[in-house]
């Protein structure tokens, strides 16, 4: 019976790929052609070589720390899946789902479109996607805290409120994380949806997802920073915290990548600065992070498929 089921239902893979690919190819079409060349040819123009090359590295140091989060999650799971197939994963999934939003279903079908054929079951795919977006969570949460605390009188001014408001809302996020710090210490923690059990890393691995999600936070947030025009007194820790808001703000918009909630929050936060800079710095930031990544993934999937298919022939 399991066998003919597996059989039955084999085509969802497959066709939910499919549909993936093609609504991305769609948005990628939607995005190009909402571009004015002209903006993105002076924001390009304003940037200097330094900051372009600068925010490539970071990006790509963002992106590699990404797929840090598939192999600690892979490790929970007792699954020995090559780097390179992690790394493909990872990539392509994260540049997928920060596009075309809903990570859960987008990033999920990518990660079961190349897990599969390594014998990652779906269930195993799901468990993975989830110890991944907690490794994200409690990164942002840590460095969210931290800057809060560090630099409360700079983020009370952008955020025009008090700096004991901004260091009470850092005090509950840090409550927060020590609450599940100390809940996955003292016992083996289990996560159960309807049948479906996920055994919550422990406090070991737990920290090991804070430490790589924080950096991985710190480098996506670093591209933009150094496309930002300098000599306007706007330290790190501080953009940080801004950062983190309209990250926070895209997501709970549901917005595919937070496109237009973002750039709208960052520009109310950095209203100090210049703004045809920050709008520039902002449309260079969604190129080099999230469109050029995007279009690599596509590449690479379409490559994938077609090394697939070829070695599937010779067999």
């Amino acid at each position: 019976m399991h066998l003919r089921r597996r059989s039955r239902w084999w085509w969802l893979g497959p066709l939910a790929s499919i549909l993936i690919f093609g609504a991305s190819l769609a948005v990628l079409w939607h995005i190009i052609g909402q571009m004015n060349p002209g903006d993105l040819a002076a924001a390009f123009s304003n940037a200097s070589p330094r900051q372009l090359g600068l925010a490539a590295c970071f990006t790509a140091l963002s992106y590699l720390l990404l797929t840090g989060y598939d192999a600690l999650a892979l490790r929970r799971l007792g699954l020995s899946i090559p780097y390179r197939t992690t790394a493909l994963a990872s990539f392509t999934s994260y540049s997928v789902s920060f596009t075309l939003g809903f990570p859960i279903v987008t990033g999920g079908t990518v990660r079961y479109w190349i897990y599969a054929p390594k014998g990652v079951r779906a269930s195993e795919v799901a468990s993975l996607t989830v110890i991944a977006g907690l490794t994200f969570w409690l990164g942002l949460g840590a460095i969210l805290s931290v800057s809060l605390f560090y630099s409360a009188d700079s983020v009370a001014m952008l955020a025009r409120t008090s700096p004991l408001v901004v260091q009470a809302v850092g005090g509950l996020i840090s409550a927060g994380i020590l609450g599940y710090l100390v809940w996955v210490a003292t016992d083996e923690r289990t996560l159960r949806v309807k049948g479906w059990n996920l055994h919550l890393p422990g406090l070991g691995t737990t920290l090991g997802q804070m430490a790589l999600g924080a950096s991985e936070v710190c480098a996506a947030a670093a591209v933009l920073f150094v496309l930002l025009p300098g000599g306007y007194n706007l330290d790190y820790p501080t953009f940080l915290a801004a950062y983190i808001f309209g990250c926070l703000i895209g997501i709970a918009s549901h917005s595919p990548g937070g496109l237009g909630v973002f750039e709208a929050t960052m520009l109310v936060a950095l209203n100090r600065l210049p703004f045809e800079y920050v709008l520039g710095a902002l449309l260079l930031f969604r190129v080099i992070y999230y469109l050029l990544p995007f279009i690599l993934a596509l590449v690479l999937l379409a490559l994938n498929e077609m090394i697939r298919r070829i070695r599937r022939r010779e067999r």
